[in-house]
This record gives structure tokens, sequence and C-alpha cells, in this order.
């Protein structure tokens, strides 16, 4: 199942989306995704006739999440591209839900920030809440994986040891363009994750390069904080990224963001110079 989140006629609905159709499910008259995760059901309600794609645009798939879990340093190359230990346990911030955005949405790149950065990542959506979750039963608390990118102002998230305000700037979370349950994805460890910038290709690698693997990451997490239905976990980045480049490569306006993760699809974005306010 695809799971989505799209606007048609002024309305903000959740859906499935098979093939070129959306399928809305029941309103719920808040996130209609979100709802569908937390009833723990594995057949969603639907209400009303479907629609063809090209008639909605398309959302994050979640647009009220609990938490958005980041992982940083989560990949070797990446960690030593900045210049920076590789921890003994997951390296593990918070980004604020209002810097979400959805596919093909503008990113807006700071005015009082200088040195933005793009960052691919596979992200995990949990399904059934628990605390002290052991690695081995993982599985049971996954709904199901999407694309994130976890865009950064290397400067402000570099400024102090505390990267959240860095990389929380409105639309600095694109997520999508949809939510694949866990089932359709065989294994997460295996696969293939891409960003191209204006063409160019800037990363390309696999989550079998992952340090902590997804039992061990909820795993941790859950073991001092509860999770719950609709966190997502983003998992971290392979090398590639622009503060680790020679030289450095910082994102500029009108630049196309392009992120492919087998099985999930592509989240593509532009991005957008914010005017300085007077």
């Amino acid at each position: 199942m695809k799971l989505i989140t799209f606007r048609h006629n002024g309305d903000v609905r959740g859906g499935v989306l098979e093939d070129a159709t959306v399928k809305p499910l029941a309103a719920t008259g808040g996130d209609d995704a979100l709802a569908l995760i937390a009833s723990g059901n594995a057949e969603p309600r639907f209400d009303g006739t479907a629609i063809p794609l090209s008639d909605v645009t398309l959302l994050a798939p979640l647009l009220h999440p609990p938490r958005i879990f980041g992982i940083g340093l989560n990949y070797r190359e990446h960690a030593a591209e900045s210049k920076m230990a590789v921890q003994a346990v997951p390296t593990v911030f918070l980004k604020l839900t209002s810097s979400l955005c959805g596919p093909d949405a503008d990113v807006l790149l700071p005015a009082n920030a200088t040195q933005t950065d793009y960052e691919a990542e596979l992200a995990v959506v949990i399904g059934k809440p628990g605390f002290r979750i052991k690695p081995e039963d993982w599985e049971q608390h996954v709904f199901g994986y999407t694309i994130v990118n976890d865009v950064s102002a290397r400067d402000v998230q570099l400024a102090t040891s505390q990267w959240t305000l860095g990389k929380s700037f409105p639309t600095f979370t694109p997520m999508g363009p949809v939510i694949v349950t866990r089932e359709e994805i065989a294994d997460p460890h295996a696969l293939g994750i891409r960003l191209t910038l204006s063409g160019e290709v800037m990363q390309n690698a696999n989550t079998r390069d992952l340090i902590f693997r997804i039992p061990e990451l909820i795993a941790y997490i859950s073991s001092i904080a509860p999770l719950e239905a609709g966190d997502l976990i983003s998992t971290g980045t392979p090398p590639g990224v622009g503060l680790g480049r020679t030289p450095q490569r910082w994102l500029r306006d009108g630049e196309e963001m392009i992120i492919e993760i087998d099985g999930i699809g592509s989240l593509r974005n532009r991005t957008k110079q914010e005017t300085a306010q007077a």
C-alpha cells in the first residue's frame, strides 16, 4: 500500500495511491493518514470516488507526525567527510514538525543562513507504539518507509553542539511522495539511494552501508523515549553532501533536488531564495 496526503478542490485528505488513481480515506477531520496509522487497522476504510492522480496535489504524506527523529553520521564515509567521529551509540537529534513540506514544494533558502545543504535519507514510519523495544521485535513496530531530505543550514547547525534549529527552518524537511507499507519492502537495508542536484549526481549509495541499522535505531530511541504511532526516524545520509566537498557546495536559488530510493519512488523539490526581511 502507498499512503499519501493530497489536496483536491481545496480539501486536504488522506488516500491510497493505486497506479495513477487516488482512493480517498474516510475523512477524520484531521490528519487522515496519521489516523489510519494510529488505528492499527491493516485494511483502510475509503470514502468517496477515486480521483485521477493528475487532479490532485501531493503533500507530505504525514501532516502532523508526533516527532521527527534525525540520525546523524550513520554512514561511515559521511562521518569522514564531515570530519566527525562515529559515536558508540546513534547520534540522535530532532527536526521540528513545522519544517515539513511535500513533493514539488519549494525549499526556501533562508536569508539568515549562507550554507544550506541537502541530505538524501530513508525514513522509517512507526506504526505500533512501544517503549524499550527489543531489536528482534523491530518489524512489528514499523508501518512503512518514505523519503526525507534532511535539509541543513550548516552555518547554523555547526555554530553550537545542538543541531535542531539548523535543521528546522520552514521547508527544511521535504517528505514523500508516499509512505510504502512495510510488507512492500523486502529488505530496507538493501535499497539504492541517490540524489541529483540540477541533473548532477551528488549522492549514490545503498542502505546496506548504514552503521546503525533500523532494529538498533528503534531499540536505542525507544529505550529512552517511548515511540508513538506516526513518529519518523530519518536514518541518516550517505556521503556526497555539500559540506564534505572541495570546494564546499551549498544550495543555490532555482536548483532542482531529486532523491530516489528503490521501492519508494522519487522526491522532487526546487530551491527558492528567501528575500531578506527589512
